[in-house]
């Protein structure tokens, strides 16, 4: 057995034993903001456009109705309801980042896809348990591949290239697979593998489907991976048709599949958003924020607003198209004119209405990026306001609001769900959904939660 094949192995063993015992305190508490977090997004997600267009394709199908889409009253198969539902939790960029790239999108809609395969009752403790292994096998693959700037850089989504391998470990958990099915299911989704980034240049909706699509692979290689399908057992072996090989050839690191397994935790990096974008215009938001505070809130005085951010986040969200909504949560301009004009870049500042606005408009046109060739990819931007008297005021945040080191409040995160979850379900629905995800250690059936995500909950409890 060679090198890389002993990876898949040890990564098939960490799936297969860990325990919930094993996670520490601080762990479950996160995990459970992020599974919450992401329920809310997922909820809002699925009144969005590019959601209810691909729900319409697919419950066409007539799938045998298994699984719950979230806030709605329809439930549909198992892969179309991971498909429907990671594409609602991405949908309008309100989910967490810093995994695979998006986690929760991908690995927790396919573990509630796969609750009525599972041969028992799922408990909270288990579903825990899963979606920490999920994040952490998603986290293990992109940092195989170089990370993050490398691989994405490359042209690649990792949301979907990666995310695929996290929720198939996931759902193998889920299932009670055993090790040599886990690790069919993580060969399987391997050769799911895909994503590109060719959306970034027109504001194409394409990107809004890779977490479901993620999601969706996910769960076919773990119910294939149960049903005896085999995969390889040598996917990360460096040879043709390899992961590594064929998805990241000059970048890859694949010891980083193992590095300190089981005792550094990948949802530990994990950010959850406060704004609804790009986590690339994030920092720049809150910069031109505590700038705007300097300015006592002087924003008609503002002559420009000068950006100075690294050649990779150009390319990622520097580009001027904004007439979509997809292309507006990525632009770095929008999201700093938005926080100008609107005083936030929630979903709010999004709408179609928002985006025409004539004033929104003009602060973008004041709204400049330079781009410097020094800036590391993974640096975040610098902003500069310059008053119409000649003030120039400069700051860059370096943690944005969300990540690991500076978390968004309780109150601020569910204050965020509850504005969410509400477009979507009942307030009742949404206070005792919140209620229960915080405290899901000690929920003993995961289909409590599957109730309360549906459109008109009949949960008894509420």
């Amino acid at each position: 057995m060679s090198e890389n094949q002993d990876f898949q192995s040890q990564l098939v063993a960490f799936v297969h034993d860990t325990r919930f015992e094993d996670l520490p305190p601080e762990l479950v508490t996160r995990t459970q903001r992020h599974i919450v977090d992401t329920l809310g997004a997922g909820l809002v997600g699925a009144s969005s456009e590019v959601a209810k267009d691909v729900s319409t394709i697919l419950l066409a199908e007539g799938a045998a109705p298994v699984a719950a889409l979230w806030g709605r009253g329809e439930k549909t198969s198992a892969r179309n309801a991971a498909l429907l539902n990671g594409i609602a939790c991405h949908a309008l960029e309100l989910d967490d980042t810093g995994g695979c790239d998006h986690s929760g999108a991908v690995v927790i809609p396919a573990l509630l896809a796969v609750l009525p395969f599972c041969p028992q009752p799922v408990s909270g403790k288990a579903f825990i348990t899963a979606v920490v292994l999920g994040y952490d096998i998603a986290r293990r693959v992109l940092e195989a591949c170089g990370g993050y700037s490398a691989h994405n850089g490359a042209g690649w989504h990792s949301t979907s290239t990666c995310g695929v391998l996290g929720a198939a470990a996931a759902a193998g958990r889920l299932l009670g697979l055993d090790k040599a099915q886990i690790s069919s299911a993580l060969g399987i989704a391997g050769s799911f593998s895909g994503g590109l980034w060719a959306f970034i240049h027109d504001g194409s909706q394409s990107k809004k489907l890779h977490a479901g699509r993620a999601a969706e692979g996910g769960v076919l290689a773990a119910l294939s991976a149960q049903a005896g399908i085999t995969g390889p057992a040598g996917l990360f072996e460096d040879h043709w048709g390899g992961f590594l090989k064929t998805l990241a050839a000059k970048t890859a690191q694949p010891s980083a599949l193992v590095a300190d397994l089981g005792q550094v935790w990948k949802l530990m990096r994990c950010s959850i958003k406060p704004y609804a974008s790009c986590r690339g215009t994030h920092s720049a938001i809150d910069a031109t924020g505590i700038l705007l505070d300097r300015l006592e809130g002087a924003v008609d005085e503002i002559e420009q607003v000068k950006v100075t951010l690294s050649p990779f986040l150009q390319e990622m969200c520097g580009d001027e198209q904004i007439s979509t909504l997809a292309a507006a949560q990525m632009s770095i301009r929008y999201a700093v004119a938005a926080r100008l004009v609107y005083g936030h870049a929630g979903l709010d500042a999004y709408g179609d209405e928002q985006r025409r606005c004539p004033a929104l408009l003009e602060a973008i046109g004041r709204v400049v990026l330079e781009v410097d060739p020094a800036y590391s990819a993974d640096g975040e931007p610098q902003v500069t306001l310059v008053t119409k008297n000649g003030i120039s005021l400069t700051h860059r945040v370096d943690i944005a609001l969300g990540a690991p080191t500076h978390p968004m409040s309780d109150a601020q995160l569910r204050d965020k769900f509850m504005s969410l979850a509400t477009r979507s379900i009942s307030s009742l629905q949404a206070e005792t959904l919140w209620e229960q995800t915080l405290a899901l250690e000690d929920v003993m059936d995961m289909r409590v939660i599957e109730q309360l995500l549906e459109l008109s909950s009949s949960a008894p409890f509420i």
